[in-house]
């Protein structure tokens, strides 16, 4: 039996990219995932939404709760914690995954896209795990861990 089976995920950004392939790959152990991202409608650049992921990891063997949720938004968020925890009865893994770049050099970064980056990676950040953490502790859960890639390296650590 695997570590995932029947457990509950909380993935942000999980329409695409790394947070669908978590997504997946919990889903092949049997896992419950909620796909929280703003994607509802398909992108003309960037391939998945919610809806097309949740059906990525049906068919992998997971069960999907496809959730629109712009997490720099708190009511959102709130929201989409509630529905998951409605859905599959509480979240036992909270995967902050959303985010958002800029590949330029701090003079050449706007100040829009640099409050983007803030909202998303911080803010956001913030608030999905304010509000996982308490059904986190629920389920028994007694540290958030983190994962940070730099530059090749992967560090972990936890906070709660």
């Amino acid at each position: 039996m695997s570590f995932l089976k029947r457990k509950t995920l909380f993935i942000s950004g999980a329409s695409r990219g790394i947070g669908l392939a978590i997504a997946l790959r919990a889903a092949r152990d049997g896992a419950n995932v909620a796909i929280v991202a703003k994607t509802a409608e398909p992108h003309p650049k960037l391939k998945g939404t919610i809806y097309t992921a949740a059906d990525e990891v049906r068919a992998a063997g997971g069960k999907a709760l496809p959730v629109i949720c712009d997490i720099r938004d708190e009511a959102q968020v709130i929201a989409a914690v509630d529905k998951t925890v409605a859905e599959f009865g509480g979240i036992d893994i909270c995967v902050n995954n959303a985010s958002a770049i800029s590949l330029t050099t701090s003079q050449a970064t706007d100040m829009k896209r640099f409050d983007l980056m803030m909202g998303i990676n911080t803010r956001g950040t913030f608030m999905v795990s304010k509000y996982c953490i308490p059904h986190l502790t629920k389920a028994g859960i007694r540290g958030l861990w983190y994962t940070r890639l730099d530059h090749g390296e992967c560090s972990i650590g936890s906070f709660l």
